[in-house]
C-alpha cells in the first residue's frame, strides 16, 4: 500500500518567521537604499528596515555581501523570467515580448544601473551572470529563427534597452511602472521585423557589458 506523504512546507516557527521578515524588510530597504544613492552607509538601511545596525549586521557582515545578496537576487528573477519564456512553445515573439514585460517589472536592471562596479562579485555571481547570457542568446535565437525580430539587432543590445527603460523614474512606484510599460511597448513595437530601419551603429559587446563590473 501506498502511503501519501504530505508536501507541504513545515510552518516555520515564531522566531524564525521574524527572523525572515527581518532579512526581507532589509533587503526591501537596501533596494531601495542602494538605488538612490549607492554610496550610502549601512546605517542608512538598518534605519529605513526598522532593524538595529546589530540585527543587520547578524545578517549580513558588511555593505558589499548586502550588495552582492541584492544582486543575487535580481539575477534569480532575470533567470526565471528567461526559463519560463524558453519553456513557453506558443509563439516566439509573445513569448520574447512577455520576457521583456517580465524583466522589465522585476526592475531587476536598476541594480545594474546603480550598482556596477561598486562591489565586487563573487565567482558564483559571475556564473550565474553567464548563465543569464546563455538563456538570453537561446530565447534571441528562437526568435530570431521564427523571423520575428528585426535582423540588424543582437542579443547584447537587450542589456542596454533594459537598462533604458530602468533608468525611467517619475512619481510614484506605481507611476513609475506604468511609464516603464508604456515606453517598453514602444520599444518592443520597434524591434520587430517588419518595416523596420537599418539601425545605425554595432551592437555592444559583451565584454564592454562585462567590464562595468570591474572595480
Amino acid at each position: 500500500m501506498l502511503i501519501a506523504m504530505s508536501t507541504a512546507p513545515t510552518p516555520m516557527s515564531g522566531r524564525r518567521a521574524e527572523a525572515a521578515r527581518n532579512d526581507q524588510r532589509i533587503l526591501d530597504a537596501a533596494r531601495a537604499v542602494f538605488v538612490a544613492d549607492p554610496d550610502a552607509p549601512i546605517a542608512a538601511v538598518a534605519e529605513q528596515a526598522g532593524v538595529g545596525i546589530s540585527a543587520l549586521y547578524r545578517r549580513y557582515a558588511s555593505k558589499e555581501e548586502l550588495l552582492r545578496r541584492l544582486c543575487a537576487d535580481g539575477l534569480v528573477a532575470y533567470l526565471a523570467a528567461a526559463e519560463e519564456a524558453l519553456a513557453d512553445e506558443g509563439d516566439p515573439w509573445e513569448a520574447f515580448a512577455a520576457f521583456m514585460r517580465r524583466v522589465v517589472d522585476a526592475d531587476t536592471h536598476s541594480l545594474t544601473l546603480n550598482l556596477a562596479g561598486t562591489f565586487t562579485p563573487t565567482e558564483e555571481l559571475y556564473a550565474e551572470g553567464e548563465r543569464a547570457q546563455e538563456l538570453n542568446r537561446a530565447l534571441f535565437e528562437r526568435t530570431r529563427a521564427a523571423g520575428a525580430i528585426r535582423p540588424d539587432l543582437a542579443v547584447d543590445d537587450l542589456a542596454l534597452l533594459f537598462e533604458q527603460i530602468a533608468s525611467i523614474r517619475l512619481g510614484s512606484a506605481d507611476r513609475t511602472r506604468e511609464l516603464r510599460r508604456r515606453y517598453l511597448a514602444l520599444m518592443l513595437d520597434s524591434l520587430r521585423a517588419d518595416g523596420a530601419e537599418p539601425l545605425p551603429g554595432p551592437p555592444p559587446a559583451w565584454e564592454e557589458i562585462g567590464a562595468r563590473w570591474e572595480t
